[in-house]
């Protein structure tokens, strides 16, 4: 029998070339392991090894780790963990004292982590704890005294262990290892958060004596060093990229939902797509995991396949579950346990298991709709295969994104990652950083290596705001009971912002950036967190709160807003594609007056509703461009001008994803046949958080592919006059009026010209 009839998938790509769903496929060979000896390590670890030895990457790693702080990007399943955990036993078990601290983005993954440290059967030697909010009070002190490594979150160091150092003051003066795993997901404002807690926690530890050593793991991303050094302060931190691990053969397949409206260009649901393919997948005999955006699509494709299946094998009816966030603990280890065990054919979740949780060797992985970036993808494409060959299938929306990919399958295969963007330095992240600094100990010209260039500077404007202090040279709070890290929220820009809070329990869901709060949680929005979908009752703006019930209504909703820019200060400016390109700081004005709903299966629109909302003002980064009159010439009269400005604003925005990992929500846009300051036809693209984290410095370093990837967007969409796959927005403030597809394709044609 041949390979391909061997495999379990092949009548499913059959059919799917049969009707051209399948819109391209790719084969990845299997991949042999580089092995290498080990560096020397302590007799007690070096029992532990494999005989074979470890694969290159790791020796690499655990090499550099002696020297000098490294990130490891290498493929899903490649053993990133080893390149951390030798170096951090080898340390604890030659220098018994020796403390270490690993910081993981979520609680499974510290879970997880914990189970892999104790499985290296080092006995008392090896203490691992795991420190977070879930940690019971009482447990607390002995985790402080007796473990060895303190396995954490980004949250709990920022509120809960610098704030109070003085209970951790032998563990950080013992402190030699810091482990940094799933760095990429530190990115955009979270990432600039983590990045001054980061040099928080180097402050605190020199204040005890101590400089651990950094080690980070990341997925594969553009600019992994870059990463690194901005995260953590540190210049000398050496990349390790070099994969021995070897891989299972590996079949990718591209599906396109059949268009069902010719006219509209409107396609078949993802969703139902997803289904169909998961029920033959798990019919077939193929142990599948399937990733889904909202949690709510999770749970209603795990009850259609359960169906589905039942109706063709009815010994199968308990062969599918869904996992996501919201679930209790022991939820998800079951879950888990019974993946790992191969009781489950079909897992259906969000991102929740797309970081490095071990759940065993799968056979195929369905990501439904893009995930944001093509670095997720290829992490949840990397679940499957693992030790034996794989089916990894996208399964396009209608969105502009996955739209373009399908339209340019072979260049989507082959695309790089994206880069992973934070900046350490945005005003309002590193001003609140180091208000709770100042908590610490009081700053001094000593922190200028740790806290950054700038620091004295924005501790003189903390002083004229009256939070601090100057004496003799040093800063301190002018408060001392006051307790700051608990105002600053890791997720937002700003400390100005709105309470989230859900009635009908009493929880409070998040925060929300005041510059925000009008567009995203006016009374009548649905409101999405987590994946999950709530209606806002009323936006209380007395008390700074927005108070919201859980909604499962088909229907979005989408803010109708009055947007101006201000040009503050300009930094950078270039001329290319016949534009006059800028980047700088400008002040964005908002006015929300209105909001529309629209159902969710064929985007109508069900009514207006308009609101009485004060205008909101921020100050971030943008790229800006003007456009002489060769580019917009007589063929532009002011009409067709505005909605062909509109379309490529749109288009550009939907597009900037791809060189910078966010979402199209972090970025916003302005574009004006003429600006007050320019004189001239405008497009203004900036960073939707205050200060902005350097989206768009990447879409300025970048502009010509910016403007090439926009220009075949829409391009390559079969629609007439335009639609969400190409120029439409989800949330365009003017609700996508005026827009001129054949406008935007003329002026980006003209520019790409030049």
């Amino acid at each position: 029998m041949s390979r391909v009839a061997a495999e379990p998938w092949a009548g499913l790509l059959d059919s799917g070339r049969a009707d051209g769903r399948l819109v391209r496929e790719e084969y990845e060979g299997a991949r042999r392991a580089v092995l290498v000896d080990p560096p020397p390590l302590h007799p007690a670890l070096m029992e532990k090894l494999p005989p074979d030895g470890l694969y290159a990457h790791q020796a690499h790693a655990v090499q550099t780790a002696m020297e000098r702080p490294f990130i490891v990007t290498t493929g899903t399943a490649s053993g990133k963990s080893m390149c951390f955990n030798l170096p951090t036993l080898n340390q604890l078990l030659s220098v018994p004292t020796s403390r270490a601290l690993y910081l993981y983005p979520t609680k499974a993954l510290a879970q997880d982590q914990a189970r892999a440290l104790n499985a290296f059967g080092l006995g008392n030697r090896v203490r691992p704890a795991i420190y977070d909010g879930d940690t019971p009070r009482e447990a607390r002190r002995a985790i402080r005294r007796n473990a060895n490594i303190v396995l954490t979150n980004p949250d709990m160091l920022h509120v809960g262990i610098l704030p109070n150092h003085g209970a951790w003051a032998d563990f950080f003066t013992r402190l030699d290892v810091v482990v940094i795993d799933e760095a990429h997901v530190y990115r955009g404002v979270f990432g600039s958060h983590v990045a001054n807690v980061l040099r928080r926690l180097r402050r605190v530890a020199a204040a005890y004596g101590s400089e651990p050593r950094f080690m980070l793991a990341s997925a594969t991303i553009a600019n992994p060093v870059e990463l690194a050094q901005r995260l953590t302060g540190l210049d000398d931190v050496e990349l390790v990229d070099d994969d021995g691990s070897p891989s299972a053969p590996r079949r990718i397949a591209m599906w396109n939902p059949p268009i069902v409206d010719e006219a509209t260009a409107q396609r078949a649901s993802p969703i139902g797509e997803a289904a169909a393919l998961l029920r033959d997948l798990v019919v077939a005999g193929a142990r599948t995991i399937c990733f889904i955006k909202s949690r709510k699509a999770v749970e209603l494709v795990s009850r259609i396949v359960t169906g589905m299946v039942a109706d063709e094998d009815p010994s199968l009816a308990d062969a599918v579950e869904p996992y996501r966030a919201g679930y209790t603990p022991q939820q998800r280890r079951d879950v888990e346990a019974r993946l790992m065990r191969g009781e489950l054919r079909c897992v259906v979740t969000t991102d929740a298991l797309e970081l490095g949780i071990d759940i065993g060797a799968l056979d195929a992985c369905v990501v439904v709709t893009f995930p944001g970036t093509v670095a997720s993808l290829r992490q949840m494409w990397g679940r499957a295969g693992r030790r034996r060959a794989g089916l990894a299938v996208y399964v396009a929306g209608e969105d502009a994104l996955d739209q373009f990919f399908c339209r340019h399958p072979d260049e989507f295969l082959g695309r790089p990652v994206e880069a992973a963007i934070l900046d350490p330095e945005n005003d309002e992240i590193h001003r609140a950083h180091l208000v709770c600094a100042a908590h610490e100990g009081p700053l001094s010209p000593l922190d200028a290596d740790v806290l950054g260039p700038r620091w004295r500077e924005h501790a003189q404007a903390l002083v004229t705001q009256g939070i601090l202090v100057e004496r003799r040279g040093t800063f301190a709070l002018r408060a001392r009971e006051d307790f700051p890290a608990a105002r600053v929220s890791l997720r937002s820009a700003s400390p100005d912002s709105f309470a989230v809070v859900d009635v009908t329990s009493g929880e409070l869901l998040g925060t929300v950036e005041a510059a925000r709060a009008y567009s995203t949680t006016h009374q009548g929005a649905i409101y999405l967190h987590q994946a999950r979908s709530y209606e806002v009752l009323e936006l209380d703006l007395q008390s700074r709160r927005a108070l919201v019930e859980p909604f499962d209504g088909d229907w979005y909703t989408q803010p109708k807003r009055e947007t101006q820019t201000e040009i503050l200060r300009l930094l950078d400016r270039r001329e290319t594609l016949g534009v006059t390109l800028s980047y700088g700081e400008v002040r964005v004005t908002e006015t929300v007056i209105a909001y529309q709903r629209k159902r969710l299966s064929d985007h109508e629109i069900i009514d207006l509703q308009t609101l009485d909302l004060p205008q909101t003002e921020f100050v971030t980064r943008a790229l800006w461009y003007e456009l002489p009159d060769e580019i917009v010439a007589v063929e532009f009269p002011t009409e067709v001008l505005l909605g062909a400005l509109h379309a490529a604003e749109h288009s550009q925005i939907a597009v900037l994803p791809l060189l910078a990992m966010c979402d199209r929500w972090d970025i916003g846009g302005l574009s004006t046949n003429l600006h007050p300051q320019t004189g001239r036809p405008s497009i203004f693209i900036y960073d939707g958080h205050p200060g902005g984290v350097g989206i768009t410095r990447r879409g300025f370093d970048a502009f010509e592919t910016l403007v090439a990837d926009a220009h075949r967007l829409v391009a390559d969409c079969p629609c007439q006059d335009g639609c969400p796959s190409c120029v439409q927005s989800p949330k365009c403030g003017n609700l996508n009026e005026p827009l001129s597809k054949a406008g935007a394709l003329e002026l980006m044609a003209r520019m790409l010209e030049r």
